[in-house]
């Protein structure tokens, strides 16, 4: 691991780290309040925290085991398992948090009745404000560092970044502040007109927020464990440097996949030109090999075949794919 992704690694465990203090202390006042005022909105912030600071626990879990070495039944290392607990805290995101609020919402609309003293409530909302202010702006700076590490615009980064830690606290402290002031509107309304529909609306609408951050983070760690391509612009710069290489005649065939956070595997076809060595090609192979991890640090292993460019199987599964042969433009019209 290079000294950049050590950095990284732990720039993520301290966001994760401070997600959980700040999580932790708002989940225990949230309970208390909710006790105190019978308030369905707080009752769900209340369930939002605890489901985050069981969350954070997950993505330390995450972080920790993903870091082990290569072996003999995990050749390519347990990068791909950070995908599966991140994947894990977008279920209790919907599991914990969503359902508990969509319950507590709709048992307040249907009662008809709320809690009572909200200014408990309003107490714990402004101090969870301050704390996941604080956590928010922690998980905002990595991502902004991280972003400019790889030379892309935040959002741009966010869509094709292979680290989903810093991205789930991300989502989820932008949530929760979210949340308080949905907490802090249904509690509001709810003393201004005597209606605890309010309250409930407020609880549902936290559902709602919570369900769509689920379903976002779901969907970013299916992609990674399915088995995402690499960054578009590292996959361009191994096919120009491939294709570019004096011994390569042809570039039949090019898959990389993520492996981890900041960990590739490229697997290229190539037509090597006529004339060359058997021990030639082999020389060739680990040339490349040594290049592009050279010039990419994250490409983790490279394998490359030697291969006919017309073989009319290889060439139709290469089209399939992609729409067109990789040695080749593809055609308009």
């Amino acid at each position: 691991m290079t000294q950049p992704d050590r950095d990284q690694g732990h720039e993520s465990t301290l966001t994760v780290f401070l997600a959980l203090a700040a999580n932790l202390g708002i989940a225990i006042a949230k309970i208390v309040a909710a006790v105190l005022t019978g308030s369905a909105s707080m009752g769900a912030e209340a369930a939002h925290s605890v489901a985050d600071t069981f969350n954070e626990i997950l993505l330390l879990v995450g972080l920790r085991r993903s870091g082990r070495p290569a072996d003999r039944r995990h050749p390519f290392g347990h990068g791909k398992e950070r995908y599966i607990w991140t994947l894990l805290v977008a279920v209790a995101i919907f599991g914990m948090g969503a359902l508990f609020a969509y319950y507590q919402g709709v048992e307040t609309i249907i009662a008809g009745h709320g809690g009572t003293d909200p200014r408990v409530g309003y107490a714990v909302l402004a101090v969870s404000f301050v704390l996941e202010g604080i956590s928010w702006r922690q998980a905002v700076r990595q991502v902004r560092a991280d972003a400019r590490a790889e030379g892309l615009p935040v959002l741009a980064f966010l869509r094709r970044t292979d680290e989903p830690a810093s991205l789930s606290v991300l989502l989820e402290d932008s949530a929760a502040l979210t949340g308080l002031l949905l907490a802090f509107g249904g509690l509001g309304l709810h003393q201004l007109t005597g209606a605890a529909v309010w309250d409930g609306v407020g609880s549902i609408l936290i559902g709602v927020l919570l369900t769509a951050v689920a379903l976002a983070l779901g969907r970013v760690n299916l992609n990674l464990l399915i088995g995402a391509q690499a960054d578009p612009r590292l996959v361009a710069g191994v096919r120009d440097r491939l294709a570019a290489a004096p011994e390569i005649d042809w570039l039949v065939d090019l898959v990389t996949m993520t492996v981890g956070a900041d960990r590739v595997l490229v697997c290229a076809r190539l037509d090597f030109r006529d004339g060359l060595t058997s021990g030639d090609v082999e020389r060739t192979c680990v040339r490349l090999a040594r290049e592009l991890q050279d010039a990419y640090p994250e490409i983790d292993e490279v394998f490359l075949e030697p291969v006919p460019r017309d073989d009319p199987d290889l060439r139709a599964r290469v089209v399939a794919r992609y729409g067109h042969a990789l040695g080749q433009r593809p055609t308009t019209g």
